[in-house]
């Protein structure tokens, strides 16, 4: 049997028994829909779509492939590689293939009967080198940016979406339930970190956190204990860690935990291409009534956000609320960081990728809406000897929230 025979006999059934859901017809259509709206108000008539978890987004793979929304007309998804499986995990009708970007002009022109006269391209991550491309590629179109609408129509989740990212939550209630059980006095960080993912990829974790950005990976986990967690690294985070290198400043690094000092252990997971983010305390002993203290002003910032989350709240109003409750609680030199690098939001929106709307942030002056997902984390650092902190995945419902990551809040004391 060649190929593409297996492909299309025998790949859905492999894959549906093994717990893949695909995105279904009037998911995608839905989503089209949207966006074809705010292209009609920025003025376009054509959506160029080249990052791959945008156009997973609008067609429900993430085959390697470039994505053409028309602004009137069917869209079409050319795919490099690889067509059959694209064919099966995409409902879209028109799935061409196209060995290379020469192609890609003539696939365009014969499927719109013309060349688009205003194209939008997502130039917030796209290469310079793929953007002359398609200036050299389409001379007679003005390119323009059209990034800010495809993650305005991403920041609203549908219940679909929900769903995943409930199971992701489910996922790390059990990676931190087991947490306490492997986590002993002597044991580096990094080793650790490395039994609770397997715990968590043998639970369905796909063990990749994607983040829209350039020169920026996102690790699946951090584990920071003692002075590891006073160190400010890379990520514009409260803490980085140490890591393992310079090549990696960042996370878990080969430090073999202690007795009575803090553990944080910050876990995203990844269900079906969706996220859910948290952290929890862990101590071998009881910690230091500072770090105890520090926790609960954590919890009581954590708790004051959620009673102001609901449709219609400002986001920076949130953040400078904190700002505040944390300077009363008498953490103003600490919280988010230590001075001078301390990071300016509380929290950040969470879906396929770690950097969506909203956030909870300094200059971000816009409502929560209905269907928004945020990870919020309150978190309080001490240079050179350890830091604190709580995050939990939240879905602004209509009526306020909804906690995507139910686990206990208390810390886990072995």
């Amino acid at each position: 049997m060649n190929h593409e025979k297996w492909i299309r006999e025998e790949f859905r059934v492999i894959s549906n028994s093994l717990g893949f859901i695909y995105t279904p017809k009037e998911e995608i259509e839905a989503r089209h829909a949207m966006l074809r709206k705010k292209m009609d108000a920025e003025g376009m008539d054509a959506f160029l779509v080249a990052q791959k978890m945008d156009y997973f987004y609008l067609s429900g793979t993430a085959q390697d492939a470039l994505l053409l929304v028309p602004l009137d007309g069917k869209p079409l998804l050319m795919v490099k590689r690889e067509l059959e499986r694209a064919r099966i995990e995409s409902p879209l009708e028109d799935v061409v293939g196209m060995e290379s970007y020469r192609e890609l002009s003539s696939l365009v022109r014969e499927h719109m009967g013309r060349e688009p006269s205003v194209l939008g391209l997502e130039m917030d991550i796209l290469p310079a080198r793929d953007y002359f491309r398609f200036q050299s590629l389409f001379p007679g179109s003005r390119l323009v940016d059209g990034s800010q609408i495809i993650r305005d129509i991403r920041k609203i989740k549908s219940p679909f979406e929900i769903d995943f990212m409930r199971k992701a939550g489910d996922i790390g209630k059990k990676v931190y339930h087991e947490a306490k059980k492997i986590l002993k006095q002597g044991m580096s960080e990094i080793e650790f970190g490395g039994h609770l993912e397997a715990v968590a990829k043998a639970n369905g974790h796909e063990g990749l956190l994607r983040v829209r950005s350039f020169n920026y990976e996102a690790y699946s986990w951090h584990v920071l204990s003692g002075p590891t967690g006073g160190i400010v690294s890379q990520s514009d985070s409260p803490m980085g860690g140490l890591g393992l290198s310079p090549a990696f400043p960042v996370g878990a690094s080969l430090r073999r935990m202690k007795a009575h000092e803090p553990i944080l252990v910050d876990f995203g997971i990844c269900y079906h291409g969706y996220q859910a983010d948290e952290t929890r305390m862990f101590s071998i002993g009881k910690m230091d009534r500072k770090f105890i203290d520090a926790y609960k002003a954590c919890r009581e910032i954590h708790d004051a956000v959620l009673s102001e989350t609901h449709p219609g709240s400002d986001c920076e109003s949130i953040f400078i609320n904190t700002l505040k409750l944390a300077e009363k609680l008498g953490y103003k030199e600490s919280y988010l960081g230590p001075p001078g690098l301390q990071t300016r939001f509380i929290a950040h929106g969470i879906g396929l990728e770690l950097n969506e709307f909203p956030f909870l942030a300094q200059g971000h002056s816009y409502p929560l809406e209905e269907g928004m997902t945020f990870a919020m984390e309150p978190k309080i650092v001490f240079p050179g000897e350890g830091s604190v902190g709580v995050e939990n995945t939240v879905l602004v419902t209509v009526k306020g929230y909804e906690i995507l990551t139910p686990l206990e809040m208390d810390i886990f004391e072995v």
